[in-house]
């Protein structure tokens, strides 16, 4: 399998399959393809597994496409202006990440809901307690809107985030929830009551442009039912 993005604002993912590679990916997650690709539609592991997706912010169903020819395409693209990150997970190898984050990924790398374990991270992260989990091996590939930030946390050493900023981050960073301090700061700040504690050793990747205050700036100019 190779691939290549394209384009800046709203990129576009073109994976080549050659005869019988797979890649999968959320129910509607293709854009266009070509060549003798075989689809098909399932809940990928199982109900149980399908529903844990559904809570973390994919489809139910997830199809995959397989290749029948000497190679095939199969393009993908994001949902929002960003960016395609590509990875290429070892066995084990993980990523957690917020839901809608998952874009596809080969057959080898595994999808599933990942529990937050600190109740402060759960109740006011944001996302709740669930966000998603991918492990390898196998290339997966990642959709995050707006332009992305990676930073590398020491040991001990904490970056301080709006939660609606994080996008990824490696198992070994410890994620929590702290409450802003200061009444003013509370009161006329515009962050909000918390901020997220994201805390080394590992890698994170932030996001420049939360859906969320996307939709809420869109919002403001979409024409209300009069009374």
């Amino acid at each position: 399998m190779r691939y290549e993005i394209q384009g800046t604002v709203m990129q576009i993912l073109d994976v080549y399959l050659s005869n019988g590679e797979s890649i999968y990916t959320e129910s509607g997650g293709m854009a266009w393809m070509r060549g003798n690709i075989e689809m098909k539609t399932g809940t990928k592991g199982g109900l149980l597994s399908g529903l844990g997706r559904k809570l973390a912010g994919e489809s139910l169903f997830m199809t995959t496409y397989t290749c029948h020819s000497p190679e095939g395409l199969v393009v993908f693209t994001p949902e929002a202006p960003g960016k395609v990150l590509p990875f290429h997970l070892a066995a084990g190898q993980s990523l957690i990440c917020q839901k809608d984050t998952f874009m596809c990924a080969e057959n080898s790398v595994k999808l599933e809901i990942h529990f937050s374990k600190k109740l402060g991270a759960g109740l006011f992260g944001g996302e709740g307690f669930i966000l998603q989990k991918v492990t390898g091996p196998g290339a997966v590939f990642m959709e995050i809107p707006g332009e992305v930030r990676e930073y590398t946390l020491n040991a001990g050493e904490v970056m301080q985030v709006d939660p609606g900023y994080i996008a990824m981050f490696e198992p070994t960073v410890s994620y929590d929830i702290s409450m802003v301090k200061g009444v003013a700061n509370v009161l006329f700040s515009g962050e909000g009551l918390f901020l997220a504690r994201l805390t080394g050793p590992g890698r994170i990747w932030l996001q420049s442009l939360p859906l969320s205050n996307l939709a809420a700036k869109l919002a403001k100019y979409l024409p209300t039912k009069s009374g």
